[in-house]
C-alpha cells in the first residue's frame, strides 16, 4: 500500500492521484496496481500496470588508452558504455570537434564503439572524449576524456631579424637569424648552416651563436648564399627552410693578379676589365700610365657589356706601351682597388735548347730541356711524339713552368701506333717541343736520340692479329694464287731440264762420232775429257746456261762418265 487517499468528484466519480516524487532505478519494471472496493461482499477492482524507465549510462570508459602518440600514425581506440535504457549512442569528440570515423557494437546492455583517427602535431595536449548519451532523453549523458601526448620531430622555421630588411644589406652590416623550433620532446641540438656547410661559434670571425639565434657581425660578399638551420630530438632531425641572404657590395676585380697583355705595334686590341659586384656596375673608368703621365681614357674607347667593360686599345709607339687600369661604380660605391693590365711589346717565343733524355727505360723517358725567351709574355711549353712518315700527333703531355716532360707508357704508345700501320723499323716516332705564349709558338725543336721503333715480338703480335683478321674469300683468292704460281712454277723447271737434255745428248753425238772418224780413239776421248764446260756449250752453240738473272752467268757443269 503506497497510497489510500481518494476523493469524491462529481456523480459518483471516485479519484485516487498517485505521486511518486523519486524515481530510482530500483524502480524499473515496478507493478502498480489501483483497486476500488465497497464492500466486502464484491470483489474489489483493480488496474495495473509496469513501470519502464529510460536510464542513463552507468558507467563509459575508454579501453586502454596508448600514450605517448606519434604524430601521422593511425590508430585505433575503443569506448564501452554500460546501463543505459535504451541502448547508449556513443560520440567522440576532439576538443570540441566531432570526430566521425567510428564503428558502433551493442551487446545486451553494453555499447562498444571504435575510433580510427591520426593525431596531427597540433594535437599535442588536446582531449579525447567519449560520450555515450541515451537516445531518447536529451540530457541523460555521460562522459570522459582522455589528454593525448603526441611526439613529433622538430618543426624548425627560419627568419630574418625582424629590424631587417632582406633588400638593403651592404657590406660591414650585422645581420642575425632566429631560428624557431617547435618540437615533442624538446630539442636537444640546433645546428647551423651556410650553404650546406655547418657554422660554428668564432667571435674572431665575428660569427656568434646564441641560443636560438645567430648574429654575423659586420658582413662581407662571401657571407652571401643560403642559410639555414636543424633541430634534433629523439624522434629525428629537422632542416629548415632556406633563407637566401644578399650582401650588397662594390665592384672588384675578378681577378687579383696583373694581367699581362702583349701587343705587336699597331696591332688592335680589346682589353676586357671583368668585375664582381652586386648589384651590377653601372660605369666604368679606364686610366693609361706609363713612366712619364697618367692619362684618362676617353668613354668612346671602351663599351659595357654586364659586368665587363671593353677596351679598345693600339700601342703605335714605345709611349703606349705601360699600365692600364679600370675601376667600376655600382650604387653601393666605387671600386677601392682598380684592375690592372701590363700592355708590353711582344713576339712569338724563342725555341727551348740543350735537351737531353734521361732515365729512359722500356716503360718511359724523361725530357729536360732549358727555356728560351718569353716573347715577353707568360710562356708554357709542350711535348708532341708523332710519327715520322705521317706527321700524325701520337701523344701530346703540356707543362705550364718548364720544358720537362715525363713520358710514360711506352709499350702503348708503340703498339698503337703499329695496330695503324703507321710505326715500324723504317718509320719511328719522335718527339717535338714547343714553347708557347699568347701570340703562337715558336719553332719545333726535334729531340735528338728519341726514337721509338717496334719491336719484333709486337711485328709478331701485329703480324698474327693480321692474320686472324684476314676474311675467309680473300684465304681462299691467296690460296688460289699460291697454287697458281706453283704450277707456272713447276712448268717452267720442266721447259728448261727437258731442253737442257736435249742439248746434252746431241752434244754427246756430234762427239761420239767425231772419234769415230780419228784414228786413235783413245786420243779424241782423252781430248773430250779434257774440254771444259763452256767448250762443250760452244760446241753446242748454246753460249752458256743461265741459272738466275744477276747480271752474269752461273754455268752447269756436265760430267760423262768414259765409255
Amino acid at each position: 500500500m503506497v497510497d489510500e487517499q481518494y476523493e469524491h468528484n462529481s456523480g459518483d466519480v471516485i479519484e485516487n492521484r498517485l505521486l511518486w516524487s523519486a524515481i530510482q532505478r530500483s524502480d524499473l519494471n515496478s507493478i502498480f496496481t489501483c483497486q476500488a472496493t465497497n464492500t466486502l461482499l464484491v470483489e474489489p477492482k483493480e488496474s495495473s500496470f509496469v513501470l519502464d524507465l529510460h536510464l542513463k549510462p552507468l558507467s563509459v570508459k575508454i579501453m586502454n588508452p596508448q600514450t605517448p602518440l606519434v604524430a601521422d600514425r593511425r590508430y585505433e581506440i575503443s569506448c564501452e558504455s554500460v546501463g543505459s535504457r535504451p541502448n547508449a549512442i556513443i560520440t567522440w569528440y576532439k576538443g570540441k570537434r566531432q570526430l566521425r570515423r567510428a564503428k558502433e557494437e551493442i551487446l545486451n546492455n553494453t555499447t562498444r564503439s571504435e575510433l580510427s583517427f591520426v593525431p596531427t602535431t597540433e594535437d599535442d595536449g588536446k582531449l579525447i572524449t567519449c560520450r555515450a548519451e541515451n537516445p531518447n532523453v536529451t540530457g541523460l549523458f555521460l562522459e570522459t576524456s582522455w589528454k593525448i601526448e603526441v611526439v613529433y620531430p622538430p618543426i624548425v622555421s627560419l627568419r630574418l631579424g625582424s629590424t631587417l630588411s632582406a633588400d638593403d644589406i651592404k657590406e660591414g652590416d650585422d645581420v642575425y637569424f632566429e631560428c624557431h623550433v617547435q618540437a615533442n620532446p624538446p630539442w636537444r641540438k640546433l645546428h647551423w648552416l651556410h650553404d650546406g656547410v655547418m657554422i660554428t661559434h668564432n667571435a674572431t670571425a665575428r660569427v656568434i651563436r646564441s641560443n636560438q639565434s645567430l648574429v654575423l657581425q659586420k658582413v662581407t660578399r662571401n657571407s652571401s648564399g643560403n642559410y639555414s638551420c636543424s633541430a634534433i630530438n629523439a624522434e629525428g632531425e629537422t632542416v629548415s627552410n632556406q633563407l637566401a641572404l644578399r650582401v650588397k657590395y662594390a665592384p672588384v676585380c675578378a681577378t687579383d693578379r696583373i694581367i699581362i697583355v702583349g701587343a705587336f705595334r699597331s696591332e688592335s686590341l680589346q682589353i676586357p676589365c671583368e668585375v664582381h659586384a652586386d648589384p651590377p656596375p653601372r660605369q666604368f673608368n679606364w686610366k693609361f700610365n706609363n713612366s712619364g703621365e697618367t692619362l684618362k681614357i676617353g668613354k668612346e674607347r671602351y663599351v659595357k657589356n654586364g659586368s665587363v667593360s671593353l677596351l679598345n686599345y693600339m700601342p703605335v709607339s714605345d709611349q703606349d706601351y705601360g699600365t692600364l687600369t679600370c675601376w667600376g661604380q655600382n650604387e653601393v660605391g666605387t671600386q677601392d682597388w682598380p684592375c690592372f693590365f701590363q700592355v708590353v711589346l711582344a713576339g712569338l717565343p724563342s725555341a727551348v735548347k740543350n735537351c737531353s733524355i734521361n732515365n729512359q727505360t722500356q716503360h718511359s723517358v724523361e725530357v729536360q730541356c732549358l727555356p728560351g725567351y718569353d716573347g715577353g709574355l707568360p710562356q708554357i711549353f709542350i711535348l708532341e711524339v708523332i710519327s715520322s712518315r705521317t706527321g700524325r700527333v701520337r701523344y701530346n703531355v703540356t707543362n705550364p713552368d718548364e720544358p720537362y716532360f715525363l713520358v710514360e707508357s711506352l709499350e702503348n704508345l708503340i703498339h698503337y701506333g703499329g695496330a695503324y700501320d703507321d710505326i715500324g723499323d723504317d718509320n719511328p716516332l719522335k718527339a717535338i717541343i714547343y714553347a708557347v705564349n699568347q701570340k703562337g709558338r715558336s719553332q719545333g725543336i726535334v729531340v735528338k736520340d728519341f726514337y721509338l721503333e717496334s719491336s719484333v715480338e709486337n711485328r709478331a703480335v701485329l703480324t698474327s692479329n693480321s692474320l686472324d683478321s684476314i676474311s675467309p674469300i680473300l684465304f681462299g683468292v691467296l690460296l688460289t694464287l699460291l697454287v697458281l704460281c706453283f704450277v707456272i712454277f713447276v712448268r717452267v723447271y720442266y721447259i728448261k731440264a727437258t731442253a737442257t737434255s736435249t742439248t746434252i745428248t746431241n752434244v754427246s753425238n756430234d762427239l761420239v762420232s767425231n772419234s769415230k772418224q780419228g784414228n786413235n780413239k783413245q786420243d779424241s776421248l782423252a781430248k773430250f775429257e779434257s774440254l771444259t764446260a763452256r767448250e762443250v756449250m760452244a760446241q753446242a752453240g748454246h753460249g752458256c746456261v743461265q741459272k738466275n738473272t744477276g747480271g752474269g752467268c752461273l754455268y752447269e757443269e756436265l760430267r760423262f762418265a768414259s765409255m
